[in-house]
Order: C-alpha cells, then structure tokens, then sequence
C-alpha cells in the first residue's frame, strides 16, 4: 500500500518564493571591499536573483550548463547562489585562493560557459581563462549590472525541476591527486539545509531572530550550506566580503549583532588572540555561538572561548562529498549539563552524525566497537552524500560495494556515537606497525601557554618505518623548547609516541581552505630518516 503525499519536488525555487512571500524586508549586509556597509533585503536579492535567471537564458545559456562565480562573499554572490540554479543551470563556485593552474583545470573540466567575477579578481580570472571553454565574462561591478538590466525578473518562469537535477558544484582541493568534482542536487542541497536546521533542539538552530555571518567562503563547499539555511530561515546575513582580519570580523559582530559565525580554526584562532589582548573591547553579547570545521578544534580554543570570554564553539566535521555539514558536536541534554571538563572533551570531538547521515568505521572489512579507542576508516552515508565524482570514472574505489563513501579520515567512535578524528589516512602516523594520531599530539600541542599553532608529520625512520615531528609556532614574545614540549605531552600519552623532532617555525603552510599543508611540512623535513635513539 502506498502512502497518499503529494509528490512535492524538494527544488531551490520554492526557498526563493519562500523568502520572498514571507521573510522580504530581512536584511542582507555585505562588507563591501572600502569596509562601508551594503544593506539590501530578501525581496530585493530574490528580485535580482530572478532577473538573473532570465538574462542567463536571454544570454544563450542553455539548461545544465555551468556558470561559475570568482566572487567573494557578498549580497550579488547570493543572488549567484539562487539565479544560477533557479534558472536551471548549475552552480558552480571557483576557489579563488587555488593556483591558476588549477582553476584552469577544474573550469575547463566542469565545461564552465560562464562566469562572474569580482573586478578584484579579473587579473586572476585572465590567468586561465584561455585555458578554458568560458565564453561570457560578466564582471560584478560593471557588466554583471548590465546583464541584469537586460532582463525583466516578471519574466522568470519557474522551471520544470526534477529535484535530482544537478543544482550546484564543488571541486575538491586535490590535496592528492586532481582536483574532484561533487555535483549537489536540489534535493540534496534543500535536504542538507534542513538536515542542519534540525539541530535547533540542541542548540543549532538558525531562526528569525539570529543574524549570521559565514566567514568560510562561499567557494568552499556552498558556505556549508549557511546561505541556504538562513534563507530558508529568514535570518539576516552578513556577508565579510574580502576582509577576514579578526578586528573587521569582530566589528561585523559588533555592528550587526551576529548570533552565528561559520568558519574555519585558524579564523577563530586568530581572534582569540585579539580578545585575550583586548578583554571587554568588543561586545558580543549577541554572539550564541560560533561553527567551526574544516580541521579538528582544539580543546585549549574551546575551553579559551569559554572560560575566558563566555562564548561557545560548536565543531562541526564534513567533507565536501557530503555537501559539506555531516556531523556537529551539539551536546544532547545529558552532556549539555555535565560538568566543564566533560562538556569541553565531547565539543572537541566531531560530534554525533546529522538527522538521517549513518556512520560506520572499519580496517579492511572489519567493523571497529564504538569503544573510544579502536581506530578505523569513517564511512559515511545518506541523502546528501555524493554517490560518484563528476566525469572521474577512475575514482570508484571510494565507495565500497554496498555504497558507503570512504572518507579517508582515520577515526575512533566513542560510545555515545560521538566521532573523534584521528587522522588523515594520508598523515596517520604508522611507528612500529602501530597508530599514532598527529590530530591528537597537535591538540595537546596548541594546549602549551606558549604555543600558536602546531603541526605534526610522519618522518621516516630507519627502525620504526615512521616518527612523528612536531613543528611548532611559538606565540608572540613566548618561549619554550624541545625538552618543555616533550615534557608537556608526556603525561598524556605513551612515550612511543612522543615527537623525536620538534621544529620551530614562522608559519605553517595552509592549504586553499586554511588547513595545514603536511605535504610542504614533509618536503621540508621528511627528506632525510630521522636518527633513532
């Protein structure tokens, strides 16, 4: 017996004529690049989001084809983020942060016909774009408004979606190997936003009241999906536009009141920092709490927020094949009440899976207890999970034969479902034929009083066939040596794994997307064996 619903296609444009109908005076706030404010409301950018719709067809694009952004994040962005994909076409954000021989790859391989550009970035853009098959070039400040102005949004006609039609896409960052492809669908791309806001009973949800601010670019992997979110939700939005800095981050908080802040460790780092130097300067008493993912949190920023400043984090892990939000460390009630320690040890975990997301980890075809302690390969699976790469037939073995995604993140799952990332499979540690977690020994690391940043890399080793090194940024006017490093971690772990090496750096390298870039760290000094003891 069948159940009697309607079959109702789960479609961007029924966001759009939701925001529209029913959220139309909320606010839109771009920083904009001379640091003034732009404020424009959702009937506005939905308005122009139809416009564009219908210039994108009147300019011969046709259904399906890609049309890319090279934007920052900003109120005409956001209009890219519906026009585009309500007009039938598909979505597709370039990471402006990626060398040009990568743009020109990933451009030429999604078959991009067209794309927006801030005028910033248009000497970026003509670095690869005969590399490419973009035939219109529309720039945001000058031709993107004539484009508009050639189209009459009353004439935008909701197209005949089917909610499996391709509505966005992201490539990986080809951290090994080229870069992928992971084409989102309507369905999944409505499915992950409600997926996120069903989190509200623990202490996630976006709602009318809320303003929030993605400061993870719109170019990595939909902006976790908070520009959809908070127009599903009504919420107003404030955009960073190209200043990330901490105090122009913090005065957007001021000024507008932001409830909610999305963005990546070395971001919220950064202004702990500045408010540790500056306490009381800025109120954020509107702040509720900040989403941080992209790489592991550590426990010494989440305690510091807290402890320090009053102010939540909530770590969220996801990749961009799984559109990107899979898990969050929300506490249910139980934890929530626990004491501190507790409740900080469970929010520098990966946190429990989304409504409708299944995890499992497994060596070989074992599955591993969810004991705290044993460590396997997460899978992953559900609505808003990638099933293949675009146009990467050679990529299949990511996904096993009963149609998990293999992640490639090395994990153990705590008894109560909570995921804690070990590693990359890439950057586990393998000493003497067993694990060692260069996650766990950077977290303790950043613990030290005067330690910034720290990173750790497998070093081969003529004896164990790995060692883990250490290299570490001190903080500003701090000081600390090997011997106090060592020291320092060795109540928390097993001798066998502690660093052999600690080097002490300027900086450590970043990728697009502001992780550490172990594959430079290794060059630099992997190159020779370390000398056993």
């Amino acid at each position: 017996m069948d159940g009697l619903m309607m079959d109702f296609p789960l479609t961007l444009p029924t966001v759009l004529r939701r925001s529209e109908r029913f959220f139309g005076d909320g606010e839109i706030v771009t920083r904009l690049p001379d640091k003034g404010f732009h404020r424009t409301t959702y009937r506005e950018t939905m308005r122009r989001a139809r416009q564009l719709a219908v210039a994108l067809k009147q300019a011969g694009l046709e259904r399906g084809d890609r049309v890319a952004t090279l934007c920052w994040n900003h109120h005409q962005h956001h209009e890219a983020y519906f026009g585009i994909p309500c007009g039938g076409f598909v979505l597709h954000t370039l990471n402006l942060r990626l060398h040009p021989n990568d743009l020109a790859y990933i451009a030429d391989h999604a078959g991009d016909r067209a794309v927006i550009v801030d005028r910033s970035l248009l000497p970026l853009l003509e670095t690869f774009r005969d590399r490419t098959k973009i035939e219109h070039v529309w720039v945001v400040e000058d031709s993107y408004e004539e484009l508009l102005a050639t189209a009459n949004p009353d004439d935008w006609r909701e197209p005949d979606l089917d909610e499996n039609e391709a509505a966005a896409m992201c490539y990986t960052s080809g951290t090994t190997g080229m870069p992928k492809g992971v084409v989102y669908s309507h369905r999944s791309t409505v499915l992950h936003a409600l997926g996120v806001a069903a989190n509200e009973p623990l202490g996630l949800g976006v709602s009318l009241n809320d303003a929030v601010m993605p400061v993870v670019p719109m170019f990595h992997a939909n902006a976790w999906g908070y520009p959809y979110l908070a127009t599903m939700q009504g919420a107003k939005l404030v955009y960073p536009g190209p200043h990330l800095d901490p105090e122009t981050l913090l005065e957007n908080m001021v000024v507008e009141k932001v409830g909610w802040a999305a963005g990546v460790p070395t971001i919220w780092m950064g202004i702990l920092r500045l408010l540790d130097e500056n306490p009381g300067k800025w109120d954020l008493s509107a702040m509720k709490a900040m989403l941080v993912g992209g790489s592991a949190v550590p426990r010494a920023m989440i305690e510091g927020y807290e402890k320090r400043h009053g102010l939540k984090i909530v770590q969220g892990w996801g990749m961009t094949e799984t559109s990107p939000v899979a898990s969050t460390a929300a506490l249910p009630y139980e934890l929530a009440v626990a004491d501190e320690e507790t409740r900080w040890d469970f929010q520098a975990m990966a946190g429990i899976p989304l409504p409708f997301v299944e995890i499992r980890a497994r060596v070989g075809d074992q599955e591993i207890p969810w004991d705290g302690e044993a460590m396997g390969e997460l899978e992953v699976r559900g609505p808003w999970v990638a099933k293949s790469y675009f146009a990467a037939p050679d990529s299949a073995d990511r996904w096993t034969d009963d149609g998990w995604f293999r992640t490639g993140d090395i994990v153990s799952i705590h008894p109560k479902g909570f995921i804690q990332i070990k590693d990359r499979s890439k950057d586990v540690i393998k000493s003497g034929g067993e694990w060692i977690s260069s996650v766990d020994l950077e977290n303790a690391l950043m613990a030290h009083p005067a330690v910034a940043e720290a990173a750790v890399i497998a070093i081969p080793d003529e004896k164990w066939a790995e060692r883990p090194l250490a290299a570490v940024v001190l903080k500003e006017g701090a000081s600390a040596n090997a011997d106090d490093l060592r020291e320092f971690l060795a109540p928390q772990f097993a001798k066998w794994w502690l660093p052999d090496r600690f080097e002490f750096v300027d900086e450590i390298p970043k990728t697009s997307v502001g992780k550490f870039r172990k594959t430079a760290l290794r060059e630099q000094f992997a190159a020779e064996p370390a000398r056993t003891a």
